[in-house]
């Protein structure tokens, strides 16, 4: 089962890989709302904390908490937008965010196997935890960069749209 569950990831991150690359060639839409998307998606593992099979710690709690918000760092850093020739926003192409995606997954295929000797749920929700965690503030900060980019934009273009 572990192999299967190994392919599932690779196959996963690839896949995110894929799309995060060809979305650095395509500008952001609108009022950059799309951002935020990832936080309402994420909401939906929130109920897991009600399995009564689960029984976290305070401090496995706050550990969680501070690794994600510690793996967030590198991506609120490398992610920025820019305003090309065209008028649109688009995001800047970076080696260093693929690189910190990357590193990022070996750190959980790390503390997985770190953590092996917890429960299924349990181990589950920590890394659940750590997910919120980091792409809470990754995502605000990032749609925070955008917003700052589109708000620069003044009217003196007709053909930038607000």
């Amino acid at each position: 089962m572990k192999d299967y569950s190994i392919f599932i990831m690779i196959a996963v991150v690839g896949l995110v890989l894929w799309r995060k690359t060809r979305a650095m060639s395509r500008p952001v839409k609108g009022r950059g709302l799309k951002l935020l998307l990832p936080l309402l998606f994420i909401l939906i593992g929130i109920p897991g904390f009600l399995n009564p099979q689960l029984h976290l710690t305070l401090k496995e709690i706050l550990l969680s908490i501070l690794c994600g918000l510690l793996m967030s760092i590198p991506m609120i850093l490398t992610t920025n937008y820019e305003r090309r020739e065209d008028g649109q926003i688009y995001p800047v192409k970076s080696v260093a965010f693929i690189a910190v995606i990357l590193v990022l997954i070996g750190l959980r295929l790390g503390l997985r196997s770190y953590l092996s000797g917890l429960d299924s749920v349990e181990l589950g929700m920590l890394f659940y935890l750590i997910a919120i965690a980091y792409v809470v503030p990754w995502r605000i900060f990032s749609f925070m960069k955008f917003r700052r980019i589109h708000g620069s934009l003044r009217p003196l273009d007709p053909d930038v749209r607000h």
